[in-house]
């Protein structure tokens, strides 16, 4: 019984309906933020490399450090693992249609 529910509700969320709605979501917060991901793009690299003015801010994380624990908490093992097979099933063209995705994607996150 639980199996059948699990089973008819990993139909529905891993189907066709997902990437769509995950496209749509992508395109909806790029044009909604004015693309963002663009448009801020070279202060996002200013604030990641910025020197500490003061002894003030020694305390805590840095800006690098937030970006690397944000990305760790983002990239892991079944990105990896995603990535690979994706390209063993897919061919080179998984690649850019993974960078496209990522573009999008970006804004949502």
């Amino acid at each position: 019984m639980f199996e059948k529910i699990v089973s008819a509700v990993n139909n529905i969320v891993w189907s066709p309906a997902l990437v769509v709605l995950l496209v749509g979501a992508g395109l909806y917060f790029s044009i909604r933020t004015r693309f963002v991901q663009l448009r801020r793009f070279g202060l996002m690299t200013r604030l990641l490399f910025r020197k500490k003015d003061n002894d003030s801010e020694k305390k805590g994380v840095s800006s690098f450090e937030a970006f690397c624990i944000a990305l760790s908490g983002r990239v892991g093992t079944g990105n990896i693992v995603g990535v690979a097979t994706a390209i063993a099933l897919g061919g080179p063209g998984a690649i850019f249609w993974m960078w496209i995705i990522a573009f999008f994607g970006a804004s949502t996150a």
